[in-house]
């Protein structure tokens, strides 16, 4: 059923689920304790902001947007920082080899983030279930050549160094976090009746393909019938503004795409192509990532369920849909 068809029966939904306001959504200092005390200064400087007319309350919300959006990019951020570091810094000749380095620091990173309450524990679930999918993948890939690893390492399973699984984790996280951080509420969003199977679909082709015919187109008209009506409402600030979710999809999987050029250019992972000399990965992969941000996206909504926007007085109210 998809959220469209919703109607609200006196403070409940048609079929029995609660109305939830807007009120009564977690704070982002409760959910990440650390970034308390920041509320106050912020409250400060929105009221100077207001004070001052719209531009000055634009630049202001752009600039949390930016703020917030980091935030979001935590764990993938400090793995970029950390394949950056050690293609640069790193000693070749050291005893312990660069790709373990990288599998110990992101566990430290993951610990470190969890004993701070940077990050929540459900959070910690989804990167661990993006791991054993991602882990999954990479030996399959790596097993018919789509690309190497070429660095030696005692921390791999069958040729695949255990890091990895943390680089799609961090697509997993990011997903959670800026799905809280902007409070996201959906229209027309479809349900897991649907999206479930699209994304195992999605996963299967990335095996299947190299044995039987590649159904990636019939998995783009899928995913655009599917979410071509969808409008993800995130909060910037005081107000939800909107946007379509396979624009958001596409520019998530750009900057997947982008980050991938900072892995291949470090010499973490290398297509055949790279294997003499690096060169931008091919556009063609965008629409791997892409079809890939779908998978991330289902498997996080299967934790944070989608909300249903509605409109009226303030940005409320909201109710939470079953898609079971």
């Amino acid at each position: 059923m998809g959220l469209a068809s919703i109607r609200v029966k006196g403070g409940r939904t048609s079929f029995g689920t609660a109305i939830v306001t807007e009120n009564s959504t977690d704070s982002a200092a409760r959910l990440w304790p650390p970034i308390a005390r920041f509320i106050a200064i912020e409250a400060r400087v929105g009221a100077w902001a207001l004070a001052r007319g719209s531009m000055v309350v634009g630049a202001y919300e752009f600039l949390r947007f930016g703020i917030k959006q980091g935030w979001a990019c935590l764990f993938g951020g400090l793995l970029c920082a950390l394949l950056i570091g050690s293609y640069l810094f790193y000693p070749a000749q050291a005893t312990l080899s660069r790709y373990d380095v990288l599998t110990l620091s992101a566990v430290m990173i993951q610990l470190g983030l969890l004993a701070l309450r940077m990050e929540t524990f459900e959070e910690a679930k989804v990167i661990a279930l993006f791991h054993v999918v991602g882990t999954a993948m990479e030996v399959f890939k790596t097993g018919v050549g789509s690309w190497i690893y070429p660095e030696a390492s005692l921390l791999r399973i069958a040729g695949v160094p255990l890091f990895t699984g943390f680089m799609y984790a961090s697509i997993g996280s990011y997903i959670a976090r800026v799905w809280r951080l902007f409070e996201f509420r959906f229209t027309n969003h479809p349900g897991f009746g649907a999206t479930v199977p699209l994304a195992a679909a999605i996963y299967l082709n990335f095996f299947a393909h190299h044995y039987i015919v590649d159904i990636r187109l019939g998995l783009f008209a899928a995913t655009a019938l599917l979410f071509g009506r969808t409008w993800v409402h995130f909060k910037v600030w005081h107000v939800h503004r909107r946007m379509p979710l396979l624009l958001g999809f596409l520019l998530v999987a750009l900057f997947i795409w982008f980050a991938e050029n900072i892995g291949t250019f470090t010499r973490v992972w290398l297509y055949p192509n790279q294997a003499s000399g690096w060169s931008m990965v091919s556009w063609q992969k965008l629409g791997s990532w892409y079809l890939l941000m779908i998978i991330s996206y289902v498997l996080v909504s299967l934790v944070n369920r989608p909300e249903l926007y509605v409109q009226g007085r303030g940005q409320g109210p909201v109710e939470r849909a079953d898609f079971s």
